[in-house]
């Protein structure tokens, strides 16, 4: 059982979970198109590759795929999960299982505002979310919204170019210089964070770790504690499997007035991930479990609340001019593609 991870950058700690869960039966390889991706050197091997809009992409992974005998196949970022979703069935053809959502999953979740259409059309709580400026300037006239407010792109991640608008003014200008942007309402409460796994065999949430956000820092978070609350958890579940997400999954959420309303949804692992298998909720053990054929019993809320996250900083220390050892050899091939492996023994 052998799993490739795309775009790995600096999730170390994840890589670092993927070998421990193969535990000797397999190896882990990961990709990134920068060889100063620190992640890269945590797995067993590593490629560096083109970016995923180069036509030849694709061809570079299904060329990893043959020679490592790739098992399971996932991304760490967003734009990549459509491109993996699309051509799951190739992947599957030469055995390799997409670890993901659905593509039709996968685009919904980057397009925030129709995420938005849809958690309305659905039912659920949900910030006030507008792509089209005067009927958010109607209804801030008739009361039904009030500034501040978020102006974001309609599609991204990692809290990328969002602003937090207190004016006409300032919105008039951000709308005038920018893109596919939404206007989204500010919700005054309490920012939570969800870690899903839906079963890719019984296709049923069989895990959720929830957290409170304490601190944010470069649109991840920074500081958070565990808590559990079966009224989330039934509201997670109810709304992960409506949808149709299926593996890990990262939601967002604000809990105003006692209510929750959900904000994002990122059909991937997220960078808080880290705080749930610390405490004990292991997804990516989940992961290996369906590869290898099992389905994973139901375990939702199976860990201790109160359990505080603070993050810091690590280094990475390489160097690329002299290799030396057989783990520094770093070979290049035509479509750009390198490897090394770890020194054995």
């Amino acid at each position: 059982m052998n799993v490739l991870i795309l775009s790995v950058g600096t999730r170390n700690k994840l890589i670092r979970y993927f070998v421990k869960a193969m535990d000797g039966k397999g190896r882990v390889i990961a990709t990134d198109m920068c060889r100063l991706a620190p992640a890269l050197y945590e797995a067993d091997g590593y490629y560096i590759v083109p970016g995923m809009d180069s036509p030849e992409y694709l061809d570079v992974l299904f060329g990893i795929c043959q020679k490592e005998g790739i098992t399971g196949i996932l991304s760490l970022i967003d734009p990549e999960l459509s491109l993996l979703a699309r051509n799951a069935h190739r992947f599957q053809a030469m055995g390799v299982t997409v670890i993901g959502s659905p593509y039709k999953q996968c685009e919904l979740a980057l397009d925030k505002f129709k995420m938005y259409e849809w958690l309305q059309d659905h039912g659920y709580r949900c910030a006030k979310s507008y792509r089209n400026q005067k009927k958010f300037y109607r209804d801030v006239e008739e009361g039904k919204i009030i500034y501040p407010v978020f102006v974001k792109p309609a599609k991204g991640s990692a809290s990328i170019a969002v602003s937090k608008v207190y004016d006409k003014e300032m919105l008039d200008l951000l709308f005038m210089n920018g893109g596919e942007l939404m206007v989204q309402e500010f919700l005054d409460g309490q920012e939570i964070g969800a870690d899903v796994y839906v079963d890719m065999l019984s296709h049923k949430v069989v895990s959720i770790f929830t957290k409170k956000k304490l601190k944010m820092r470069a649109g991840e978070t920074d500081k958070a504690v565990s808590f559990k609350d079966s009224k989330l958890f039934g509201l997670i579940e109810r709304f992960v499997a409506e949808a149709g997400f299926l593996a890990a999954i990262d939601i967002d959420l604000f809990e105003v007035g006692g209510e929750y309303y959900i904000s994002e949804i990122n059909p991937r692992f997220g960078g808080g991930y880290p705080h749930a298998y610390a405490c004990g909720v292991d997804h990516v053990g989940m992961v290996a479990k369906n590869l290898a054929g099992r389905a994973n019993e139901k375990v939702i809320g199976d860990y201790e609340d109160g359990v505080y996250m603070m993050k810091f900083n690590e280094l990475c220390i390489r160097q690329f001019n002299r290799p030396s050892k057989k783990e520094d050899a770093h070979i290049v091939s035509k479509f750009g593609e390198g490897r090394t492996e770890k020194e054995e023994g």
